[in-house]
């Protein structure tokens, strides 16, 4: 499901509200989850799932070309793990 798809599918389920109130919303709940990633927070929506932001450690790669060894640098990764109750 994209963004706007979900702004569609939140206006045909709450009528009252303008598509411009729920774009506001829908903005402003995925803006706070991205802002607490960014800052290392874990997000967690309960009966939903949590997100948090991993450092995946440095390691040796391959440059698939060539072939050669390359030292790839630590990175962030997003995750997310989904609740028991979405099964």
């Amino acid at each position: 499901m994209t963004r706007s798809e979900l702004i569609i599918q939140l206006s045909t389920k709450f009528p009252k509200l303008t598509l411009a109130d729920i774009k506001s919303c829908v903005e402003h709940i995925l803006d706070s989850i991205g802002d607490s990633l960014i800052t290392g927070n874990r997000t967690e929506i309960r009966g939903f799932g949590s997100f948090s932001r991993r450092i995946l450690p440095a390691r040796t790669g391959r440059n698939p070309k060539t072939g050669e060894h390359v030292d790839v640098p630590d990175k962030a990764a997003l995750h997310f793990k989904f609740s028991k109750e979405l099964l």
